[in-house]
């Protein structure tokens, strides 16, 4: 059974990609989808078999990059048995599977030269030949073929057939990055975040804070809509207030104090960085506070007539102050003044701070 897959956006540059698919899609003709990694090429494919005459007939997936190289034709073409080790009985390849229908060929760009020759074939005279057999096989497939790669200068490089590509690139779908897609991450992140907590059975879905909604739009997406989802689907199962607005965002799963080798790096593209001149105020602002934080600490003595009182709020400003120091992540927090997370949490809630992080 098909799967149901709905296109999310807004963005003139993503629905116009949408639109150039769908109008492709009634027409017997090769596609290329292109795209960076996790911009929905696979979801294009589905949509250019499904709008077509052949959506009836089967659909047949082939990740070029899965499979080693000595096996790729055998994969794509089939074989005899007894066509090399190990092939005990005769077997149909992708292209026989996918007669009727429509063949996707996600990673093109990494298939071997031999190979190019063959589908080169396939595409031109509608026949295969398994491997090991004497006498092709007429097959009736429509190809849609997806890659990361620029094709053209690939052929200049002499890395992919020219008259292949020639033959494949009757249209070409390229899908925008995300960070490109104005006005789209809010719409993704509702959906993700909605989505995950349905599966999470909360009572309702409490949104994300206006400071974390800032943070996925600032950011660069390096892995677009598929990197998004994860960061907003992880963002909501730690999130342990379903009736508060979501504020505590990580991009990095693997950041963490007690990573091997240190913290791992956070890659983020240049327009998700702040300028020179930013990042060196923020970080003597920090300082300042840092210092701050030292003076109260260390300075003359506070007369009171409250000890209580005083020392409340002495570790109120503590708090206060390390929450700044960290732009208000906590678990950067909690690792700033030693505590684990839920004792950062906890100190949060009963100085009342809980409602200013997550507002």
């Amino acid at each position: 059974m098909p799967r149901t897959q709905n296109f999310i956006g807004q963005s003139l540059a993503f629905l116009d990609s949408v639109e150039r698919a769908s109008r492709a899609a009634p027409l017997n003709r090769p596609v290329l989808v292109i795209g960076e990694r996790g911009t929905g090429k696979e979801l294009i494919a589905e949509r250019l078999h499904h709008l077509s005459s052949r959506w009836a007939g089967p659909l047949v997936t082939m990740n070029c990059a899965a499979l080693p190289e000595n096996l790729i034709e055998a994969e794509l073409f089939g074989h005899e048995a007894g066509a090399f080790t190990g092939a005990a009985k005769t077997r149909k390849g992708r292209f026989e599977e996918a007669d009727g229908g429509t063949l996707f060929l996600d990673e093109l760009a990494t298939l071997s030269s031999p190979a190019q020759d063959r589908l080169l074939r396939a595409v031109e005279y509608g026949e295969v030949t398994r491997i090991g057999a004497s006498k092709p096989v007429r097959v009736d497939v429509r190809i849609v073929a997806a890659t990361n790669e620029h094709l053209p200068r690939l052929c200049d490089q002499g890395k992919f057939r020219s008259d292949l590509l020639d033959r494949l690139s009757f249209e070409v779908v390229t899908l925008p990055p995300l960070r490109l897609r104005q006005g789209d991450v809010p719409l993704l992140a509702e959906h993700f975040g909605r989505r995950m907590a349905a599966e999470l059975e909360w009572e309702g879905w409490p949104g994300f804070a206006p400071s974390a909604m800032r943070e996925l739009e600032g950011y660069g997406w390096p892995g677009n809509v598929r990197e998004l989802r994860n960061v907003v689907e992880r963002a909501v199962y730690r999130w342990d207030n379903p009736e508060k607005p979501i504020s505590a965002i990580q991009f990095d799963p693997f950041a963490s104090p007690w990573s091997l080798g240190g913290a791992a790096p956070r890659v983020e593209p240049a327009e998700a960085k702040a300028d020179t001149a930013e990042e060196g105020a923020w970080e003597q602002e920090k300082e300042q506070l840092v210092a701050a934080a030292g003076a109260s600490q260390f300075g003359a003595p506070v007369v009171t007539n409250d000890f209580r009182a005083a020392v409340t709020a002495y570790e109120r400003s503590i708090l206060e102050v390390a929450l700044k120091a960290n732009r208000f992540n906590q678990r950067a927090t909690a690792a700033a003044l030693s505590l684990s997370y839920d004792q950062l949490r906890h100190a949060l809630k009963r100085h009342g701070l809980m409602e200013r992080e997550g507002a």
